[in-house]
């Protein structure tokens, strides 16, 4: 399924005051026409989504509405805000939160060196013209004002939201209320069809109700065993068969009989199959389990924890 421009979308975007309303949901229906579409749409990025999650994105497009996605890290919440910019055929804007991120750094900056370099080569023109110090030429674009600027033409990713403070969170639910940034040296920006808005979190801290209250809501869990050895197939197709099924029980019986700090995600169980691929191993054995363990754990205790029960986490792998 390849991503059509909705003819309605230049009328819709014809003011660029306008106050976004729900005719952007009516817009996005245009372009995806169900949950199936979302499925393809995803799978068309290599990105295999169950139903849960194509029903949560399709909603979230339609109704519109942000979708916050939470879950183990290495699940895939990241990937599939990628996927559906890539399937879409739309800019992917990537705001990443961190701690200590402020709104100057999600909004825009001014670049002072170039004003100030301005400001003197007006100088020794002989006093030239300096009004144009804050032009639009000098204004620094961050994630929120460009996702603003391209509306409906890009999905904004607010990564990992769990990272940044209290006020940061307040501030974006300004932001995601009427998507209008005020610039007071050029005045107000508004985005006349939002943009689609996936939130990330890994739930390093509780968020607060009212970014949950606007938002849809979805958990992205563990992939069963046999989804899992789909999910490799489709991300790292030069993985052998045997190898993919033989590392996605291996990394099944990780999670599920050892108490680990950091439990291995999807993402993990690709990059092992893939340090694996390149040993030249088709299957995983007791000979080579420690080889490239370093892609699936990334803890020095749950590594020691993991090499004292090898046995246990082999014992039914069989032949893979």
């Amino acid at each position: 399924m390849k991503f059509e421009p909705a003819e309605e979308d230049a009328e819709l975007g014809a003011s660029s005051d306008a106050v976004p309303t729900q005719t952007t949901g009516q817009v996005q229906a245009t372009r995806i026409g169900g949950i199936a579409d979302v499925t393809e749409l995803l799978a068309g990025q290599a990105y295999l989504a169950d139903r849960g999650l194509s029903t949560a994105l399709y909603l979230s497009l339609v109704l519109p509405q942000p979708l916050l996605l939470e879950g183990e890290a290495g699940v895939g919440k990241t990937e599939a805000a990628k996927a559906l910019a890539g399937g879409m055929g739309v800019e992917l804007v990537r705001l990443q939160c961190y701690e200590g991120i402020d709104a100057n750094q999600a909004l825009y900056e001014w670049d002072y060196p170039r004003q100030l370099l301005h400001l003197r080569r007006a100088g020794e023109a002989g006093g030239g013209e300096t009004d144009d110090l804050f032009a639009e030429r000098f204004l620094v674009e961050r994630p929120l004002l460009r996702a603003v600027r391209r509306g409906a033409d890009c999905v904004l990713l607010i990564d990992e939201i769990d990272r940044a403070d209290d006020e940061f969170e307040a501030f974006l639910l300004e932001i995601l209320s009427d998507f209008q940034i005020s610039i007071p040296e050029i005045g107000p920006v508004a985005a006349s069809n939002p943009p689609a808005v996936i939130i990330t979190s890994n739930r390093t801290r509780e968020l607060h109700d009212a970014l949950k209250r606007r938002c849809l809501y979805h958990w992205i869990d563990f992939p069963s065993l046999e989804r899992e050895i789909e999910i490799v197939a489709a991300r790292a197709p030069e993985v052998p068969e045997r190898l993919a099924r033989s590392a996605a029980r291996a990394v099944s019986n990780l999670r599920n009989r050892l108490d680990l700090i950091k439990q291995p995600g999807a993402a993990e169980t690709i990059s092992w199959s893939r340090a694996l691929h390149r040993l030249g191993e088709d299957r995983i054995t007791p000979d080579n389990f420690d080889s490239g363990l370093g892609a699936v754990i990334k803890d020095h205790d749950d590594l020691a924890a993991v090499r004292s029960r090898a046995a246990e986490i082999l014992d039914d792998l069989g032949d893979g």
